[in-house]
């Protein structure tokens, strides 16, 4: 069922977006199952590429019985967070880390570690280094998360 709202028809089924980074707000009407990528901009295209795909069964159809096994497939790992860590090696070993610790041990191995938006440029004391025996449990935590 169509109905009009702002100056728009809507369907039955359809979410209505707001972009509002504009000085005027565009109003787009999405259906609820499709993800939609929208560009803005004040250019000409260069060339237009209209793409019809049917889904379902038979020729010249993509099946959906692919795209679900595909999607269930593809599951990026979960991100370790230190305090998933931390859990680990208080449950495991009875102690707690710090997580500068876990961070040392992430820079002497070489992993990659995400830019931290309260980081200072100077530190106000040197680093603090983890003993050896927590350096073993931050090391078997790694193991055990399958980052090492």
């Amino acid at each position: 069922m169509l109905g009009i709202k702002h100056g728009y028809r809507t369907a039955k089924n359809c979410v209505p977006i707001r972009v509002t980074r504009l000085k005027n707000c565009v109003y787009i009407v999405v259906p609820t199952h499709v993800e939609t990528v929208v560009m803005l901009s004040h250019k000409k295209p260069d060339s237009v590429i209209n793409i019809k795909v049917e889904f379902g069964e038979g020729e010249g159809k993509v099946p959906l019985d692919n795209i679900v096994k595909r999607a269930a497939a593809y599951k990026p790992k979960e991100r370790v967070t230190y305090k998933m860590i931390k859990e680990y090696i208080e449950a495991k070993y009875g102690f707690k880390v710090h997580t500068a610790y876990i961070a040392e041990v992430k820079r002497e191995l070489g992993l990659p570690m995400y830019d931290a938006p309260n980081a200072v440029e100077e530190l106000k004391q040197p680093r603090k280094h983890p003993t050896a025996e927590k350096v073993e449990a931050i090391k078997d935590a790694l193991k055990y998360f399958e980052k090492i």
